[in-house]
């Protein structure tokens, strides 16, 4: 099979690794990919909003199968736009992305079905949210809209951190606002769950737990995610039942209410409140850097669990993973996620010498004449499989060591809560 991946970043070099190892995968391409994606499938320069010229391209090379990677794609209907001609499409309909697309469409729908999740208002201009502060106690959570990146969500201890970030998302830092939530903050632990669905069931796809932070002792800015470990140390069979019948399973059923489905990854942010399970966000995709944190613990071949989906028989298919613990530290350009120079050249990748399940998964790196810059604020994804947690951050702190990349900073507590 001729298999295309669509995306540039960590989360799409590892779904290329994964798809590469499949028997049946003739050909992988990475549209538009990057330095780390060059090496194991074909790099397409195609835009991803330009939808007609990525469906062109797939059929002049015929290929079988496309896997969507980024948000943003999902939420302006590339999935609808691909099927209409034929081609076959792992991920949501631009329907079901609004559980990503739109805060206020998953709140409302946690309201009809009873969905836990913390109290909301929702505000269309900045006087409106700005009274509703008047009556509030602190912290609070205000949250932009539609997508942010990872980043619109603000944590506020009192009013004017507030009025501030009400300020910057109606003065359109995250792109228009038409509306803006503001919520209770729960205080809890915080939990990455994952199920993969084919639009009739759903199996769970692993739990993780990223790093927002960028500081260590997670203060700071939030950023796309600083690093991630998988399995969750809160993970347990009643936990669960509890998320599934009380988050993920009335969330399907409001979306077949709606005429509509889910297929593919479904990544619900949850927040554990005395064993209770909040849904904080929804994601329509693999989380970045969830997806390369978990993907290695899979024993399946990823192309039969994606077309188990597209084609409706994921209840054919028995889900296997290696039991042992993988952590992720995701090396940055200084500067992030503030400003930061790109294209500056990251020497000695090639002389990396790594072991079994041992990863550097590229995120934002280019090529330019056989050379490999910097091209983003999360630039490449040290991730370790290995027996414990601290073995895995151990090692992946060493293998950043060895590149010794001038310019580049990262966490070295990744995983500090599960790790003596």
């Amino acid at each position: 099979m001729k298999v295309a991946v669509i995306g540039s970043g960590g989360r799409e070099h590892s779904l290329c690794v994964a798809l590469k190892r499949s028997s049946n995968v003739n050909e992988v391409f990475c549209i538009p990919g990057n330095a780390g994606t060059n090496n194991i499938a074909k790099n397409i320069n195609l835009n991803l909003s330009d939808f007609e010229k990525i469906k062109d391209f797939f059929i002049s090379n015929k290929i079988d199968l496309a896997l969507i990677g980024p948000e943003k794609p999902l939420v302006d209907g590339i999935v609808e736009y691909l099927e209409n001609h034929n081609i076959k499409v792992f991920g949501p309909n631009k329907i079901a992305s609004q559980l990503e697309g739109s805060k206020i469409f998953t709140k409302n729908l946690c309201k009809k079905y009873n969905i836990p999740t913390a109290k909301f208002g929702i505000f269309k201009n900045s006087k409106e949210a700005v009274n509703f502060l008047d009556g509030c106690e602190f912290p609070i959570v205000v949250k932009a809209d539609g997508l942010a990146s990872g980043k619109g969500v603000y944590i506020c201890e009192d009013k004017n951190q507030s009025i501030t970030a009400v300020n910057e998302i109606f003065d359109g830092k995250f792109g228009k606002a038409e509306n803006i939530l503001i919520e209770e903050f729960l205080s809890g632990e915080e939990m990455s769950f994952f199920v993969i669905s084919d639009g009739r069931g759903y199996k769970k796809f692993g739990t993780a737990q990223d790093h927002k932070r960028v500081f260590e002792g997670d203060k700071g800015k939030n950023t796309g995610g600083m690093g991630a470990y998988s399995p969750s140390r809160l993970e347990s069979e009643d936990l669960d039942k509890k998320i599934l019948d009380k988050i993920i399973e009335p969330t399907l059923k409001g979306l077949r209410e709606l005429n509509t489905s889910f297929v593919g990854f479904l990544y619900a942010g949850l927040m554990i409140v005395k064993g209770e399970p909040y849904l904080i966000e929804y994601n329509v995709r693999m989380g970045d850097p969830e997806c390369q944190t978990i993907l290695p613990k899979l024993k399946n071949d990823l192309l039969d669990v994606v077309l188990a989906c597209v084609n409706q028989k994921l209840d054919s298919l028995d889900l296997e993973w290696y039991d042992d613990k993988s952590l992720c530290i995701v090396l940055c350009s200084k500067g992030y996620p503030d400003q930061f120079q790109n294209n500056i050249e990251i020497e000695n990748l090639d002389k990396m010498k790594l072991l079994n399940n041992e990863f550097i998964f590229h995120a934002g790196t280019k090529l330019d004449n056989g050379k490999i810059f910097s091209n983003g604020g999360r630039v490449l994804n040290f991730v370790i499989r290995s027996e414990n947690f601290k073995n895995s951050r151990d090692r992946g702190l060493q293998l950043i060591n060895e590149l010794d990349w001038k310019n580049g900073f990262y966490r070295k507590d990744i995983g500090f809560k599960v790790i003596d």
